[in-house]
């Protein structure tokens, strides 16, 4: 198989672009009717077979559709995302639609505001389509909730699509959308990017405002985009980043959708680790790996393999901080609803209302050493490149517990390596297709990038893609 499941081979526009079709819907080529009509018919077709989405919003969605159908003919010009279909993550909230963070604990809550990384996609004219399944707070790597069950990877349907934004990613891999809200605090948006062959970005902390937690000081947590391309990555952070008082740590930085289209990698120098110093990586990832960064060099980079010395111990410290993120906005939910939540969830949420707190803030001597390291790096090249995750997607039954082994050889057996770039948050990290493996699944190449270098990291991004 070389490309998904239940992908339309047959054109349409709603296969262009996002900024084509908001082109094409402006200037009279077709109608956001008939767009958003075809994303809703593909979204019930997916979500009957790969269970993507918890709401399909298709009256909600016509009507939008209709409305900018209306305004195109009153002579307005509309955003610059004209009709665009999108779907958001069931985390997020969003007005007047169901939104239950993939849990039972949260009824059948239908906020009264939309968070603003969605606001302003739709003020740019997009329009939300559906909200996409995520496990239970989003937090682990298989899409599965007590609440709405299995997600289904749709390279492989008994193998998961990887998570916590794993409906998103399905979403835009079986083109039911150009682009996807995800979040992303371990790799919830680079892992289910890799197993399901699209791009995921971990924008630098504070280029998109994160309003949806209790607290605004959390410092791991990101919205990014799923997307088609790069180009469709770029649409949605142009229009959804930039600095607001609704997160005191989002950036007084604009977005240059201009310099990240500049995909060129003549003269670029790239450090390359397969490992990251302790992985074990999974053979058909390596291949991959190894062909990917032979074609980077043929387009005039130096990428030069360069040893690392970090250990699983960056994992471990990870998870604890996790563990008390999970207990601090969620742990209140355990009285009335643990029978009916999700066992790991439970288990993480007693974890982390047991920490140390001195061991929790010792995490930080850990982090300072990593960016040591990568600043070194910096020093010489422009990106770390590296497998976005170990493996190809797995089974739907196994789950995360199932990669936490070290080897008798010492390496450790991790899905994603994704999470060690949370602890450096300032850091964008993007998730590329760069390839399919011998076993017929995608594999990720993800590229890491200076403190802020959002657009430098998707030019190298769009370079890489414009030469398959």
């Amino acid at each position: 198989m070389n490309k998904p499941q239940n992908v339309s081979s047959a054109c349409h526009p709603l296969d262009l672009p996002a900024t084509e079709i908001a082109d094409g819907i402006r200037s009279g080529q077709f109608t956001a009717e008939t767009i958003v009509t075809e994303s809703v018919h593909r979204a019930k077709t997916v979500n009957a077979t790969f269970n993507a989405f918890t709401v399909i919003r298709d009256e909600e969605a016509l009507v939008s559709a209709r409305n900018a159908d209306r305004a195109i003919a009153e002579g307005k010009i509309g955003g610059s995302l004209l009709g665009v279909p999108f779907a958001a993550k069931d985390l997020t909230p969003t007005k007047g639609d169901l939104t239950t963070l993939g849990s039972w604990t949260s009824g059948d809550w239908v906020p009264e505001e939309t968070a603003l990384c969605i606001r302003r996609l739709e003020e740019a004219g997009a329009i939300l389509i559906g909200k996409t399944t995520t496990p239970e707070f989003a937090y682990a790597s298989f899409t599965n909730s007590p609440r709405w069950g299995a997600t289904r990877n749709p390279w492989d349907m008994e193998k998961t699509p990887g998570g916590s934004s794993g409906g998103s990613a399905v979403a835009v891999a079986t083109g039911v959308v150009p682009f996807a809200e995800g979040t992303d605090m371990g790799g919830s948006v680079r892992i289910p990017a890799a197993f399901c062959g699209v791009v995921g970005l971990k924008p630098s902390l504070g280029r998109i405002p994160m309003t949806i937690l209790p607290s605004v000081f959390d410092n791991i947590s990101h919205f990014g985009p799923l997307a088609r391309t790069i180009g469709d990555a770029i649409a949605f952070m142009e229009t959804a980043s930039g600095p607001s008082d609704e997160d005191i740590m989002s950036l007084p930085l604009s977005f240059s959708a201009e310099t990240a289209r500049k995909g060129s990698l003549e003269g670029k120098r790239f450090a390359f680790s397969m490992d990251l110093g302790y992985y074990h990586v999974q053979p058909e990832v390596d291949v991959v790996m190894r062909e990917t960064i032979e074609k980077i060099r043929s387009l005039g980079a130096t990428v030069d393999e360069v040893p690392m010395h970090w250990t699983r111990a960056v994992n471990d410290q990870w998870f604890d901080i996790w563990c008390v993120f999970m207990s601090s906005f969620f742990g209140d939910r355990l009285t009335q609803h643990e029978h009916h939540m999700d066992p790991a969830v439970v288990s993480m949420i007693k974890r982390g209302l047991v920490a140390n707190a001195t061991d929790y803030k010792r995490a930080e001597l850990l982090r300072t050493s990593m960016w040591r390291d990568m600043a070194k790096i910096f020093e010489t090249y422009d990106a770390l490149l590296c497998p976005t995750c170990a493996i190809t997607a797995p089974p739907l039954t196994e789950c995360d517990d199932d990669y936490v082994t070290t080897f008798t050889d010492g390496r450790f057996a991790g899905l994603d390596m994704t999470c060690p770039f949370n602890l450096l948050p300032q850091l964008p990290a993007l998730s590329l297709p760069a390839g399919i493996a011998s076993n017929g699944l995608p594999v990720g190449l993800q590229i890491i990038g200076r403190r802020f270098a959002d657009e430098q990291v998707l030019s190298f991004g769009a370079a890489i893609e414009g030469s398959s």
